[in-house]
């Protein structure tokens, strides 16, 4: 029996077009709210970002891909980026520039806005940051980096951070935790909080960051949209997010 959902949000809760939940989808979570199924968000923003889910209700977030997890009661579970990794990261950075989100505890920064992160804002409908110097970072706790380059730029970076771990679910950029953090480590973290057994989850994903959620989870499902790689970590693959992907997967699993 299913008693946790575990939803990322971009491309598989929200849609990429309307930057809206689906009505479909909005009607079958309620549903199964009612019915006592918990619904957590597991999602790669940060908490002041979660602008575009509409009047669902859930019961707690895994956000910055699970460094940092919550509910209403408070703080579960939070992880950041070893202080060394971002003083070795910002001369790569700075040599030859290009944006870098910071994210700490409660807030976000950019070091530079340029086409690249105008792009992706777009995309994702991301508001403007704050835009700081490059050095703030050295000064405090990021739990998260999203740096906005390409694929040939990402090994680079990467060597210049080697106690973290990178995944990409948009072709302009990446999103940056410590080792071992993903939004798994935000899945264990919830369920050890609400006595739930791992079988007894379910969780929705698109992106390469939702791979090993996937993978771990009960029930692992992949949206139509998903890169194949993300459809082959799950166990069952469901309809495009604007094809009521989300709707036709509750209405294959439960009673609704």
């Amino acid at each position: 029996m299913i008693k946790a959902i575990f939803l990322d949000i971009d491309g598989t809760l929200v849609s990429f077009k309307t930057h809206q939940v689906p009505e479909s989808a909005v009607t079958s979570l309620k549903r199964l709210k009612k019915q006592g199924v918990l619904l957590f968000i597991a999602t790669g923003r940060h908490y002041t970002d979660l602008n575009n889910l509409g009047d669902l209700e859930f019961d707690g977030y895994i956000t910055l891909n699970g460094q940092y997890c919550y509910d209403h009661q408070g703080v579960i579970y939070k992880h950041h980026i070893p202080s060394e990794d971002i003083r070795s990261a910002l001369p790569n950075i700075e040599h030859d520039p290009f944006g870098c989100l910071f994210i700490e505890e409660h807030r976000m920064y950019l070091n530079r806005m340029d086409a690249q992160v105008r792009i992706a804002q777009e995309l994702i409908n991301f508001h403007d940051p704050e835009i700081l110097p490059l050095e703030t970072a050295m000064h405090h706790d990021i739990y998260q980096m999203m740096a906005f380059i390409g694929p040939e730029r990402e090994q680079t970076l990467m060597q210049a951070l080697p106690h973290c771990d990178s995944t990409r679910w948009n072709p302009y950029f990446i999103d940056i935790v410590p080792r071992g953090g993903s939004k798994r480590v935000g899945i264990d973290a919830i369920i050890r909080k609400y006595g739930i057994c791992l079988n007894e989850t379910m969780a929705f994903g698109d992106g390469q960051n939702d791979s090993e959620m996937l993978r771990h989870a009960g029930i692992g499902i992949a949206m139509g949209n998903a890169a194949d790689e993300v459809k082959q970590a799950a166990d069952y693959v469901t309809s495009d997010i604007d094809d009521d992907g989300i709707a036709r997967a509750l209405q294959h699993w439960f009673d609704l």
